[in-house]
């Protein structure tokens, strides 16, 4: 099993970084923002020692600077210094967009991506990747993931599970129903549409705070989530699961969302990007499934799958009086493709602050509605 040690050394700058008094009001959570980047991604951990592990950056171009000051709100409500790992789970431009200028306002101490860009044409990815990413690392240091890595971090597991294209190969030692075989298995129909090569390197990731558990997979696809999740269930069951790829068709099979059995899920969609009728059925008929919260309200979905208002982060610009009862259909995507309605005002984030019997608190910032999900012990006992 691969660790990170030549990171160690980073974790300890991050401790005497910390600002002077944080001893007297360290935090006991592991607290998680899920942050709008208006169909791209962006998430942030924080640990009670205060460490911190950012994934993906948001969106290129024009909007990089304003998804860099929305991961920067975070880091400044987290009282953090720095950035100690930063995981890119695969060259889209909706997921390392905002690299450069995040790295140009704080420190970022440790990088971790899948490898090399693997998906052509990938113009973006591939001016980033010989320009600006060798410059970035250069200030800290670079890891290439592979499935079994583990990423140092005090009173938190966090293990990665898929990288490149890989998975892993046996079940989570001692994780809450790692290894157990997947019923749902023999009904697994194969999706023609893995949505771009790169989804499926994703640098997956299987985070344990005690008895609370949260999986974040990146855009790994419907066809690789078969590979980590049959015939046997390798990763487990999770009280929070990030909704992989935006909700949409070509990820978030049954053979995985099904199996990990998630409490509460949280998707990061775009107005017009992600949550799709078909996904929605299946995170809704999710065993278990108490909530889903989400970042916006999604014109593919319309009333009829969408959640009700306080579960939702973000709102239009120009509000309207009513929404549309049923799903409108997905555009083609290229040049002519409409942009979707705006929304470049103020942009709130999903707060998680788990403990570690098992318990924990989702806050929608733009609403202050919340709601705690107390521990299970039948479904946390190990």
């Amino acid at each position: 099993m691969h660790r990170f040690t030549l990171s160690i050394a980073a974790i300890g700058i991050a401790t005497a970084l910390l600002p002077l008094g944080w001893a007297q009001t360290a935090r006991t959570t592991l607290d998680i923002y899920v942050l709008d980047m208006e169909g791209g991604n962006s998430t942030l951990f924080v640990t009670p020692a205060g460490q911190s592990v950012l994934i993906d950056t948001g969106n290129v171009g024009a909007a990089a600077a304003r998804d860099a000051d929305r991961i920067m709100a975070a880091v400044k409500d987290a009282g953090l210094t720095q950035i100690d790992y930063l995981i890119t789970t695969h060259w889209h431009g909706d997921h390392f967009g905002g690299m450069a200028e995040l790295a140009s306002r704080v420190p970022i101490r440790n990088f971790i991506d899948h490898g090399p860009n693997t998906q052509q044409p990938n113009p973006s990815a591939e001016e980033f990747l010989k320009t600006k990413y060798p410059e970035i690392y250069a200030k800290g240091k670079r890891m290439v993931a592979k499935p079994g890595d583990v990423i140092p971090l005090t009173g938190v597991d966090w293990r990665l599970v898929s990288s490149n294209g890989e998975v892993l190969k046996a079940p989570l030692t001692g994780a809450r129903g790692a290894g157990a075989p997947n019923p749902y298995c023999a009904s697994f129909q194969p999706n023609d549409d893995d949505g771009g090569l790169e989804n499926t390197k994703s640098v997956g990731s299987v985070v344990t705070f005690g008895n609370f558990r949260v999986a974040h997979l990146g855009d790994l696809t419907w066809n690789k989530e078969h590979d980590l999740m049959c015939p046997t269930n390798k990763i487990g069951t999770f009280d929070l699961w990030i909704v992989s790829h935006h909700g949409q068709p070509m990820s978030d099979s049954p053979q995985l969302v099904w199996a990990i059995h998630p409490r509460v899920a949280i998707l990061n969609n775009g107005i017009r990007k992600g949550g799709q009728p078909s996904v929605m059925k299946i995170i809704y008929s999710s065993p278990g499934l108490e909530d889903l919260w989400q970042m916006h309200f999604s014109l593919l979905s319309g009333q009829e799958y969408t959640v009700p208002g306080m579960f939702i982060a973000n709102e239009l610009d120009d509000r309207s009086t009513t929404m549309p009862i049923d799903p409108i259909a997905a555009p083609t995507p290229g040049a002519a493709t409409p942009p979707p309605p705006a929304h470049n005002g103020a942009a709130y984030w999903f707060k998680v602050s788990a403990q570690r019997n098992g318990t924990f608190t989702v806050t929608n910032q733009r609403n202050g509605f919340s709601k705690t999900y107390k521990a299970i012990a039948a479904e946390h006992s190990n």
